[in-house]
């Protein structure tokens, strides 16, 4: 019986491999390039079918590829407004057959796209702008928040991939060591070049959402991703990553790609910034009507899509399936190609809800460099539930939670789970990178560049830097050296120390800092979610009012500055603060300050003291604080010294309260002040994106000018943000205050329609800052004879307060010049009979986007 089952089975199995080599050898294979005839430009979209059977379109570089193992002996290749083609096939064989198509002077619609003349466009009478507009009306019906209820299973794969690397490179001597990298390349899914990848990241949650009260839930339930160790902040890539390419979701007015908001092609606006086409009506598997609509852009430098969409005519005028791409011409820096996939299923109800989206780009940092970086993100949908009610229970808690060791998985569990299966070139990149962070080599070269661009280098538990406060000069101290560094959770991942010192050779005086920081979550102190005690001492030098977000004040790079640079302090700080962060993105603050200031430069305090006008060494006071903060579902990059925050559309809010106590540690006064900073990114479209921040700020009590509010100002050539760029330090102080600033960025939209600059791809920038504030009269030395007097120099006084108008300046900018700076032409609208005030100037700023 054995040798029966035995023999029963060999040849069961040698009639399946005999009918899979028979399936093969019969299989047809037809490709080959479609052109116009006249142009002989390549021709996009192009349908290609089996004469009764499935087919598919040409690419960007009008290539085709059809399979099929039927009998099936002939193709048809059809685009509107060309004439039909019927071709006889071999089948059984893999064939080329390049083809020409001839415009069809009787073709419909009178919409027709060709390369050669196009009829002008008119919105008016037009199918395609009427059949669009339909899809734009039902689009509330078309969006999962119609239903009530909506869960649904959703796997997400990220991968990044070094495209076309050059044969030079990879036979480098050099990186021997690396070559069981550059042998796991993929030559298939980019036609005509390889990727090599460098970056995979898998994510598997459940979704819920529902309508009333509205509420939305994310499990998830397992995470996976490359590890890069200590010299790269693997969550902040991640963060930076998925910031660039986000999810998509066509019935949005605006698409999220590149930091950037792309217009729709269904959205409410875009019969106004696209062209339509009618192309086909067509049948899809089920046998559902569809309309073939393509789409363009009006003017082709502007942040818009070209491609297809797929419309059902079954009275739900939803997409069900599209396929768009940039334009090569579009105003966006080092993105060679874009391409957007969408595939959407029918719900029972009738209605389509999203199935599978993918978004593939390709970037270099020059147009004409052959290697450069290829991105995909996969992101697919299973197991759709319409209208099936959860208990509450189910929403309660924060929005996102994550199961228990979601990282720490066995790879059985996600070959169960994903949604599709990894390639074998993908397979291999979590060993790879694993094997790679672990060579001595490339952990010297990771410290070598983290040195180069964060300024900080390893000495095993002790970081060296920041290398730009190294040297630094200013009036006061003259030219100023400084050493310093800080320990690493190599050391402890509980307490941290951080120090420096420096001297300036013209007053020949030490500065020197130092800290202590105890982590409360046995977490890094510089990573998300911080919860840590930090106290620490400071003797050294500041400017007035200067609080400079992401340098240090040495920074060698600000040491230029215009005018007269000549008030300065010397300030000795005790500071003692909590700082507790939620993964609602929710943080406070509690602090204690003790404070001494020693006027320097051109700085004197001076008082009345019964009539005589008496110097004061310097001020005293010890101050309580307490901050809140508020940043809606915000990510960031994570760097050696601070955290750049990836910009989204949710409002920042910051309050904090601070009150000065009298006798408290030699302090001298008693006073409050009260701080709120709204700031927000609003995004308009076509029209760019302005970024807004709103500040307004009082202080209870009295107290000398020092101890109020000095305005930001900015007297380096470096065009700042949160400064304003033509006023003098200490120019003006307030103890009332509001202020609006607005930064808008219109991406284009003018120069992207004249000519001689389209080419040049620089962006317009337009910014208004203004500030309205004042001194009451027991604030104002000039009226309470007890108080500080305002600083003169020369004889003229240079601290001023804002009580008569607000302060304003204004620039226009050009940004995206070198894809790189933007630069600034500054007014200052007021206050011009202040001294030493410049009320023009040219400021630049670097600043690396997309």
């Amino acid at each position: 019986m054995k040798t029966k089952s035995g023999v029963v089975k060999w040849g069961l199995l040698a009639l399946f491999m005999l009918t899979g080599f028979i399936h093969g050898m019969t299989q047809t294979v037809v490709k080959g390039k479609i052109v116009d005839a006249f142009s002989k430009e390549p021709l996009q979209y192009v349908s290609v079918v089996f004469k009764g059977g499935r087919g598919t379109v040409t690419d960007s570089l009008g290539q085709y590829t059809l399979r099929s193992s039927g009998n099936i002996s002939m193709i048809l290749v059809s685009y509107v407004g060309y004439k039909t083609i019927q071709r006889d096939i071999v089948v059984g064989k893999e064939q080329t057959i390049d083809l020409e198509l001839e415009t069809d002077p009787k073709a419909v619609y009178n919409v027709t796209v060709s390369t050669n003349k196009r009829a002008k466009y008119r919105n008016k009478n037009n199918p395609a702008v009427d059949l669009i507009r339909r899809v734009i009306d039902n689009k509330p019906l078309n969006r999962p928040e119609k239903y009530d209820y909506v869960e649904y299973d959703q796997y997400e794969k990220l991968e990044v991939s070094l495209s076309s690397v050059p044969e030079k490179l990879a036979n480098n001597r050099m990186l021997r060591k690396y070559q069981f990298l550059f042998e796991n390349v993929d030559s298939t899914k980019l036609q005509g070049k390889t990727l090599l990848p460098v970056y995979l990241e898998e994510k598997l949650a459940q979704k819920y959402y529902r309508k009333n009260p509205e509420k939305t839930k994310t499990i998830i339930r397992g995470e996976k991703r490359v590890n890069y160790g200590e010299y790269i902040d693997n969550d902040g890539v991640s963060s930076y990553l998925n910031r660039l390419i986000m999810d998509i979701d066509i019935y949005d007015n605006n698409i999220p790609l590149f930091t950037y908001q792309f217009l729709s092609p269904i959205a409410d606006l875009a019969p106004t910034f696209y062209m339509y086409y009618i192309r086909d009506t067509i049948t899809d598997e089920t046998g559902n009507k569809l309309i073939k609509m393509y789409f363009t852009p009006r003017n082709t430098n502007d942040l818009l899509f070209r491609g297809n969409m797929y419309i059902t005519l079954d009275g739900n005028y939803a997409v069900q399936k599209l396929d768009m791409f940039l334009s090569r011409n579009v105003n966006l820096n080092f993105v060679r190609e874009l391409r957007v996939d969408l595939d959407f299923e029918k719900n029972p109800d009738g209605r389509y809800h999203l199935s599978k989206s993918n978004v593939m780009a390709e970037a270099a940092v020059t147009k004409g460099s052959s290697g450069g970086f290829f991105g995909e993100r996969t992101v697919s949908f299973k197991n759709y539930k319409i209208n099936e009610a959860k208990p509450d229970s189910v929403y309660d808690g924060p929005a996102t939670v994550k199961l228990e060791k979601v990282d720490k998985l066995p790879d059985t569990f996600w070959e169960k789970n994903r949604h599709d299966t990894l390639s074998a070139t993908e397979s291999k990149v979590y060993a790879n990178i694993d094997s790679l962070e672990k060579m001595p080599s490339f952990r010297r070269t990771l410290a070598l560049a983290t040195f180069l661009f964060a300024g900080y280098t390893s000495f095993g538990p002790f970081e060296l830097g920041p290398a730009a406060a190294f040297y630094g000069f200013n009036p006061v101290e003259g030219f100023k050296l400084r050493l310093g560094g800080r320990t690493t959770p190599k050391l402890s991942k509980r307490i941290y120390f951080e120090t420096y010192g420096a001297y300036g050779f013209k007053d020949e005086r030490w500065k020197y800092f130092l800290s202590t920081t105890y982590s409360l979550n046995n977490k890094s102190i510089y990573t998300f979610p911080l919860k840590f005690i930090r106290a620490s001492y400071q003797h050294d030098t500041k400017i007035p009012g200067q609080e400079l977000q992401f340098v240090q004040e040495d920074n060698f790079f600000l040491s230029f500055k215009r005018g007269l640079n000549d008030k300065w302090i010397y300030n000795d700080i005790f500071k003692l603060e909590y700082v507790h962060e939620f993964q609602n993105r929710l943080s406070y603050t509690l602090g204690f300050r003790n404070w001494r200031h020693t006027p320097a430069g051109s700085i004197v305090y001076n008082k009345f003291n019964n009539g005589v006008l008496e110097n004061v060494p310097s001020i005293n006071t010890s101050e309580i604080s307490a901050q809140v903060r508020w940043a809606p579902k915000e990510q960031f990059y994570q760097g050696k010294v601070y955290r750049i925050p990836i910009i989204n559309k949710y409002p920042i809010f910051t309050l904090r309260y601070t009150a000065g106590v009298k006798g408290l540690f030699n302090s001298e006064y008693n006073y409050q002040n009260i701080n709120l900073r709204v700031e927000k990114r609003v995004f308009m479209s076509q029209l760019g994106y302005s970024d807004m921040v709103l500040e307004g700020g009082y202080t209870f009590g009295s107290a000398p000018y020092p101890l109020l509010t000095i305005h930001r100002a900015n007297q380096t050539y470096a065009y700042q943000l949160n400064s304003y760029n033509l006023m003098n330090f200490q120019e003006f102080v307030s103890d009332q205050f509001a202020a609006l600033s607005i930064d808008h960025h219109f991406n284009g939209l003018i120069f992207n329609r004249v000519p001689l600059l389209r080419k040049l791809k620089l962006r317009e920038l337009l910014t208004m800052k203004v500030i309205y504030g004042g001194i009451r009269d027991e604030n104002n030395p000039d009226k309470n004879p007890d108080l500080i007097k305002f600083p003169v120099t020369n004889g003229q006084t240079t601290t001023f307060s804002l009580n008569r108008k607000p302060y304003i300046e204004g620039s226009v900018g050009v940004g995206n010049i070198f894809k790189i700076f933007r630069v600034d032409l500054v007014r200052r609208f007021n206050y011009k009979e202040n001294p030493n005030i410049s009320t023009w100037g040219v400021r630049a700023r670097f600043k690396f986007d997309f």
